[in-house]
């Protein structure tokens, strides 16, 4: 059997909704577990106190990536069937400075706000309130802004694309890069903690 099961059709769209429910409610649970469903501690990431989020993030980052590429060099995965959305740097520049801002201000990403609001935080149902409305108002405002959406378009790129590397060396740099990144991080922790 190979992989993407959905792309092969090897299961239909119920299933795979149901399979989305799972692993959302699975993801959920996860993200609770290593405190992320506090906005003080997510906030903590930004003034360099406590790097949890970074540590656990990248790690599922690096997770996925090895299980990804491992799996395509046994040849149960077709990296080709797996979709790519394409790149649209401006805005897609912008959307991420207004996430960055959002995430600031609120103390929560969307699913951070989620896990706070299901375990009943008052601030994570607000920010939640606030993540809907944006979705709305930027529904609305879609046909005053489609064509910004879709400016500067640079199509499905990838980091061998753009460095001009192989998967492997890729894979390589940024396992390196994780690791550098643990070790930077478990320092400003512990030069954070030497200060109190």
């Amino acid at each position: 059997m190979h992989a993407p099961f959905y792309q092969l059709g090897l299961f239909n769209n119920d299933t795979a909704l149901f399979l989305a429910v799972v692993i959302g409610i699975g993801f959920g649970f996860f993200l609770e577990q290593a405190g992320f469903g506090s906005s003080v501690k997510l906030a903590q990431q930004f003034y360099l106190r406590d790097l949890t989020v970074f540590k656990v993030m990248f790690s599922a980052i690096i997770t996925a990536m090895l299980g990804l590429f491992w799996l395509s060099w046994l040849g149960f995965i077709d990296l080709s069937l797996v979709r790519i959305l394409p790149t649209y740097l401006v805005p897609q520049l912008v959307g991420g400075l207004l996430f960055g801002v959002g995430f600031v201000m609120g103390g929560y990403c969307p699913g951070t706000c989620c896990v706070a609001a299901v375990t009943g935080k008052m601030d994570g149902w607000i920010h939640l309130l606030g993540m809907i409305s944006g979705i709305i108002v930027f529904g609305e405002l879609f046909p005053l802004i489609s064509d910004f959406y879709s400016s500067t378009p640079l199509g499905e790129l990838t980091l061998q694309q753009v460095f001009n590397l192989s998967h492997g060396s890729v894979v390589l740099l940024i396992v390196l890069v994780a690791l550098a990144g643990y070790y930077g991080a478990e320092k400003l922790e512990a030069r954070h903690r030497s200060m109190r």
